[in-house]
C-alpha cells in the first residue's frame, strides 16, 4: 500500500504509510537553499517551553498538533523527503481536542497534557496503528494495547502522534543492514545533511525530534541506538538504566540491555517525557540542577575519544567550559574490555533475540502469520522486498543458538557484564572517586550506502559500556562538525538515572551546542566545500 498525502486531513486518515525503499532524491533546492524547511512559532520551541505554552494558555494542543502534521506532509512526505514517520495515529486530533477541554475545565493531567509525541515503530499503543519494526511480516500487528511507557505518557494526557520509522527489526537482521532503512518506510534521511546516515536504531526518532516534527519522539536501545541517532541529529537522547522503563509489549531484542527512552531537544524535555514513562516515584525534572557540575569529579575517558582531530576539539572545548563551571577532570587512558568481549556480547544477544521474538511474534495480533523466528525467516525469503537491501544473516544465526538455560550463554553474559558494570563503569569510578564518566557520544556520520551497508569511520565514544551494563548514558550535542552535529556523552552506575539526567542539564547550560538542521543535499552544499566539489565540463573532456 502506497499511499501519497497532501493535506492534513489525509494524513489523519492513514495508519500506515509505506513508500519506495530509495526514491528519487528531492529536486527542489530552492527552498532548501532560502532555508524554508526550518520550524517556526510553537514548532521550533522545545518541549519545556511547549509545555509552559499550553499551561499558559498561548496555544492549544490542537493547533500544535495541526502544525507538526503539516511539517510532516511538508518536509517529511515531500519536500527533503525525510521518511522519519512511518505511520499516524487517526485519532491524534481528538486527543488534542480532548487536552484542550480538559485544560479548559481545569482538569489538566500534567505537564505533558496535550504534547504531540511519536513513537518508535517497535512500541504497541492501544491506537490502531501497527506496531512493525518496518516489516511487512508485523505490517497488520494491531494490538489494541499500550506498552506501560505509553500507558505512562497517555496518563499524563500527552498525544500519540504517529510511529517513526527506524533501521527494520531495530538494526538486527543483518550484518550488511543500513542504517534507518525498512522494507516499510523506505531509507530515512538526517536533516542536517540528506545522504548522512541518521543512525540506527532508532533513527526515525532522532530525525522526528531534530526536524521538529514532534515535541519529543521515544526510541528504544540494546546498544547505542538511542545514542547515536540523538548524536548524528543534534538532539538530547537519553537512555535509562535497564529495568526502569518496562519493555512490555515492545518488539524485543535483548532482555539484559533493552530499554526505551526520550529524544527531545533538551535535557529537560527529556526528564519531563521520561517523568511519564518510568515506572518510579521519582521527580527528574525537579532533580535538574543548573550548578550540579560545581565539584563534580569527571572521569575523562580519553581510549574512548577516537582518532577524528576535530571531534577531539569540540570534545577538549567542552571539557574546558565544564572545568570553568567548578567540574574536576580525572584523565583515563586506558581501559580493556578482555579477550572475546565482541563475540561474546554478540552470542547473549543472539540468545536472547531467538527466546525474545519467539516469544513475542506467539503473542501478536492474530492477523500476523508469522509466529516464531523460523517462520519469520522463510516469510522473508518469500518476499523480494523484504531483501531488496540487505539479507537476514543475524536472523539465521539466531535461529542456530539454544535456549537460555544454555551454559554458554549464561556464561557469556555473566562475563559481559561484569566487564563493562563491575569490572567497567563501577571500578572506573570507584577507583577515581568519580560521579561520572565522559566521553564524545560517536563519530561523524558516515554517507548512506545501500551497496556495502554501513560504513563507520572510526569509533568514538564508549557508550558499550552503559549499554551492555545496563547503566544510565545520555548525549547532549556539543556542536558541529561541517554542519553535521556531534554529541557529548555522560554516563554513571546503575540507578543514577536522576544525577546523569542534572549532570546533562548542567553540561548543556554551560557548553551544550545544538545545531539547527540545513536539509543540505551533501557536503558540497557546505560553503567550504562548494567551489571544491564542483568539477567544470570542461575539465572532464
Amino acid at each position: 500500500m502506497r499511499l501519497l498525502l497532501i493535506s492534513t486531513a489525509s494524513l489523519l486518515l492513514s495508519a500506515c504509510i509505506t513508500v519506495k525503499p530509495y526514491g528519487p532524491m528531492p529536486s527542489d533546492y530552492r527552498k532548501i537553499a532560502q532555508n524554508e524547511y526550518a520550524a517556526t512559532g510553537w514548532s521550533e520551541k522545545s518541549l519545556s517551553e511547549i509545555s509552559v505554552g499550553l499551561a499558559a494558555k498561548q496555544l492549544t494542543s490542537q493547533s500544535l498538533t495541526k502544525t507538526y502534521l503539516r511539517r510532516i506532509a511538508e518536509i517529511d512526505r515531500s519536500g527533503p523527503t525525510l521518511r522519519s514517520v512511518l505511520a499516524l495515529n487517526p485519532d491524534a486530533m481528538s486527543q488534542a481536542k480532548a487536552s484542550d477541554a480538559r485544560r479548559i475545565a481545569g482538569q489538566s493531567l500534567g505537564p505533558m497534557d496535550g504534547i504531540p509525541v511519536l513513537l518508535k515503530d517497535n512500541i504497541e499503543t492501544l491506537d490502531p496503528v501497527a506496531t512493525t519494526a518496518g516489516a511487512y511480516a508485523l505490517a497488520e500487528n494491531i494490538t489494541g494495547r499500550d506498552s506501560p511507557l505509553v500507558a505512562g505518557l497517555r496518563a499524563q494526557g500527552a498525544v500519540i502522534l504517529g510511529k517513526t520509522n527506524l533501521s527494520q527489526w531495530a538494526n538486527f537482521r543483518s550484518n550488511e543492514s543500513v542504517s534507518g532503512w525498512t522494507a516499510l518506510g523506505g531509507q530515512v534521511r538526517n536533516p542536517h545533511m540528506l545522504d548522512r546516515s541518521p543512525c540506527g536504531s532508532s533513527s526515525g526518532s532522532g530525525v522526528a525530534a531534530a526536524a521538529s516534527l514532534a515535541a519529543g519522539t521515544v526510541g528504544t536501545e540494546t546498544n547505542g541506538s538511542i545514542i547515536c541517532p540523538s548524536n548524528v541529529n543534534g538532539v538530547v537522547g537519553f537512555k535509562p538504566t535497564v529495568g526502569l522503563v518496562s519493555q512490555k509489549h515492545i518488539v524485543p531484542i535483548s532482555a539484559s540491555q533493552d530499554t526505551a527512552g526520550p529524544i527531545t531537544k533538551t535535557v529537560r524535555g527529556a526528564a519531563l517525557m521520561l517523568d511519564a514513562m518510568d515506572n518510579q516515584e521519582i521527580d527528574y525534572t525537579a532533580g535538574l540542577a543548573a550548578n550540579s557540575l560545581v565539584g563534580a569529579r569527571v572521569g575523562v575517558m580519553r581510549f574512548a575519544e577516537g582518532s577524528n582531530d576535530d571531534i577531539k576539539d569540540r570534545f577538549n572545548a567542552s571539557l574546558e567550559a565544564m572545568a570553568a563551571a567548578g567540574a574536576v577532570l580525572v584523565e583515563i587512558e586506558e581501559f580493556s574490555r578482555g579477550d572475546d568481549y565482541g563475540e561474546k556480547s554478540l552470542d547473549v544477544l543472539l540468545y536472547e533475540f531467538k527466546a525474545g521474538i519467539n516469544e513475542y511474534l506467539a503473542d501478536a495480533a492474530p492477523a500476523v502469520k508469522t509466529r516464531n523466528l523460523e517462520q519469520l525467516m522463510a516469510y522473508n525469503e518469500s518476499d523480494p522486498r523484504e531483501t531488496a537491501v540487505f539479507d537476514q544473516d543475524i536472523f539465521e544465526a539466531a535461529q542456530a543458538k539454544g535456549d537460555l538455560t544454555d551454559p554458554d550463554y549464561l556464561t557469556a553474559r555473566t562475563e559481559i557484564q561484569r566487564a563493562t558494570g563491575a569490572n567497567g563503569i563501577d571500578r572506573l569510578m570507584v577507583a577515581n572517586q568519580l560521579d561520572m564518566l565522559v566521553s564524545p557520544s560517536g563519530p561523524v556520520s558516515s554517507r548512506v550506502d545501500p551497496i556495502n551497508g554501513d560504513v563507520w569511520p572510526s569509533w568514538a565514544g564508549a557508550g558499550y559500556l552503559a549499554a551492555v551494563a545496563g547503566y544510565p548514558h545520555i548525549t547532549v550535542p556539543m556542536g558541529d562538525i561541517h554542519g553535521i552535529p556531534i554529541g557529548f556523552s555522560i554516563m554513571a552506575g546503575k540507578g543514577q538515572d536522576a544525577q546523569v539526567l542534572s549532570f546533562g542539564y548542567s553540561f548543556e547550560q554551560v557548553a551544550g551546542k545544538r545545531v539547527t538542521p540545513k536539509y543540505l543535499r551533501n557536503a558540497g552544499d557546505r560553503p567550504e566545500f562548494s567551489v571544491a566539489m564542483k568539477v567544470s565540463q570542461a575539465s572532464l573532456r
